[in-house]
This record gives structure tokens, C-alpha cells and sequence, in this order.
């Protein structure tokens, strides 16, 4: 946003950049198979795709702090400064920035990890089942307070689906964890306003919880 680019599109790498990750799609091909390493891509393309879309035709910009629009009118005229300067701007770019956040990255970690120590597998099983009806839109509720990245909730998502639990249940447990994560929500408070983050949540979790049923069907 800082430099200029849509709305909806940073909204799209947000989404689409913690799922599709090289590494943990090289995990899910080797404990899954190319199928379902194949879907869990595709879906991840195309939820960020649609929650992009969707975010740019709201016109939502009103919703992003005014400081990001601020850094970007500055922008011209870091092109007149010699490199020396520019090391120095950017460095003091980065203070400023760490200096808003770093609370909030400390608090949205330590909540994550603490949760995160709590929730075995064997709960997950039980609130959603195979015979949970809601199943999916449990795991996808269960998988926001969390914090992990797309590899570290490999083993969760092997040990649901060995236990009975669906694919696309466990599959969109895993996104929900990396896409709608309660600390990433609280580091996004300091750049966009709690309206945006609630459309942002509402948008990608109805979209992660319709794949998560298709899958169920499909698969």
C-alpha cells in the first residue's frame, strides 16, 4: 500500500502468501500426494483472488490508517537522495515502523503460542468430526486464535485426517490458521482499522469454509 499498489491486490498477497507456500506444499506432496497438494494450492489462489477482488470493488482505502498514505507521499523524494542517504532514510523508515508494531507482534506471538500449546489434535477431532454437519466451519473457527505457519500445522492436518476427520475440514483448518491467525489480525490493527480486519476475516473465511465443504464432497 505504501507504495502505491491496489488495495484489493495486497489484500490478494496477504492471503494467497502465507497459504501457498513452497515449502509446506513440498510437505503436502510428500505426506498427501500431488492431489491434494495440487487442490490445496489452487483453492489458496483462488480464495486470495476472490478476497482481493471483492476488497478492491468495496473501495475500502478510507479503512487504512492514514500514516501508510503519508509514507507513500514521501516517496518521490527518496529518487533525489545518494545511496548514503537512502540507507539512512530507510533505516529510520524501519525504526518508525517497528517502533508502531512491535507490541502488537510480541502480544499477537505470545497469544498464538499460548493457544497453540492447548489445542491437540484430539480437540479438533471431537468439535469436528466427521459427523459434525458444521464440521468445517468449526475447524476454520478453531484455526483463527492459532499460531503457525503452513508446515508447522502439517502434522496437526495428518493427524486429523488419520483420525477420520475429512480432508477439506482439515485442509481449510490449515488455512484458517495461516491466513486468519488472531496475532496476524492484531499486527494488521496498527496499518488498517477494525472494519476492514472484520470484512477481511468474513470474506476469507466464508470463502475457506465453502472450499472446505467442496473438498469434503470431492474428495
Amino acid at each position: 500500500m505504501e507504495s502505491g499498489i491496489p488495495l484489493g491486490v495486497t489484500f490478494t498477497f496477504l492471503v494467497t502468501s502465507p497459504i501457498v507456500n513452497e515449502i509446506a506444499l513440498g510437505f503436502l506432496f510428500i505426506s498427501f500426494g500431488i492431489k491434494i497438494a495440487a487442490i490445496y494450492t489452487i483453492a489458496g489462489m483462488i480464495i486470495g483472488v476472490i478476497a482481493g477482488i471483492i476488497i478492491e470493488k468495496l473501495h475500502l482505502e478510507h479503512l487504512v490508517e492514514e500514516y501508510v498514505y503519508q509514507i507513500h507521499m514521501g516517496e518521490t523524494e527518496i529518487e533525489e537522495m545518494n545511496f548514503k542517504s537512502r540507507i539512512i532514510f530507510s533505516l529510520n523508515a524501519v525504526k518508525d515502523i517497528v517502533k508502531r508494531v512491535w507490541i502488537f507482534i510480541l502480544i499477537g506471538i505470545g497469544i498464538g503460542a499460548l493457544i497453540h500449546g492447548y489445542a491437540p489434535a484430539d480437540l479438533l477431532v471431537k468439535y469436528a468430526g466427521p459427523n459434525n454437519p458444521f464440521a468445517v466451519f468449526v475447524a476454520v473457527v478453531l484455526g483463527i486464535p492459532l499460531y503457525s505457519n503452513a508446515v508447522g500445522t502439517i502434522p496437526i492436518v495428518e493427524a486429523l485426517i488419520n483420525k477420520g476427520v475429512g480432508v477439506g475440514t482439515a485442509l481449510s483448518f490449515m488455512m484458517s490458521v495461516v491466513a486468519l491467525s488472531l496475532p496476524e489480525m492484531i499486527l494488521l490493527k496498527k496499518v488498517i482499522k477494525t472494519k476492514l480486519i472484520a470484512i477481511f476475516i468474513a470474506i476469507t473465511g466464508i470463502s475457506i469454509i465453502l472450499v472446505g465443504y467442496l473438498f469434503n464432497i470431492i474428495l
